[in-house]
């Protein structure tokens, strides 16, 4: 796979502690990180947010302080579906049922370790395109056409 990592100042600890895991990952075939000191939240999530919709990357993992602004930016850019996920249920409905390719995670609401055990999930979960949420995706993306 494929993926990018990106994370502002405020969410640059829990981002290297899960860049260390994944780059050690034989599931991540490449691997590079967008941040920079500068970089606000939405710069860095709306950069990995289209090399994702552009092909040049499978997925995308950001780290905020809560998750919920590098969701927000990433979702402006067309064909993007990215969520905040900090359990098993959220996790694995995101990808299983809306396909989004892109995980936020806050460094101020979870530890390291349980991020990374989310994160050992999320590397294996694929959308089910004969879910009965497919054809739901289908409607998000005919309506993001038609913008």
């Amino acid at each position: 796979m494929r993926l990018l990592i990106a994370a502002p100042a405020n969410g640059a600890i829990l981002k290297d502690a899960l860049k260390a895991h994944l780059q050690n990952d034989p599931r991540v075939s490449s691997l590079v990180d967008l941040s920079s000191s500068e970089g606000s939240y939405p710069q860095l999530s709306f950069a990995a947010a289209e090399e994702v919709a552009a092909g040049r990357a499978d997925r995308a993992l950001l780290v905020c302080g809560t998750g919920v602004g590098t969701a927000i930016a990433a979702n402006k850019v067309r064909g993007i579906r990215a969520a905040t996920a900090h359990d098993l249920l959220t996790l694995r409905g995101s990808v299983e049922n809306y396909d989004a390719q892109v995980l936020c995670m806050g460094q101020n609401v979870i530890a390291a370790p349980a991020a990374w055990a989310l994160v050992d999930i999320w590397l294996d979960l694929r959308h089910n395109t004969s879910s009965g949420y497919a054809p739901k995706v289908g409607e998000i993306e005919a309506y993001e056409r038609g913008k």
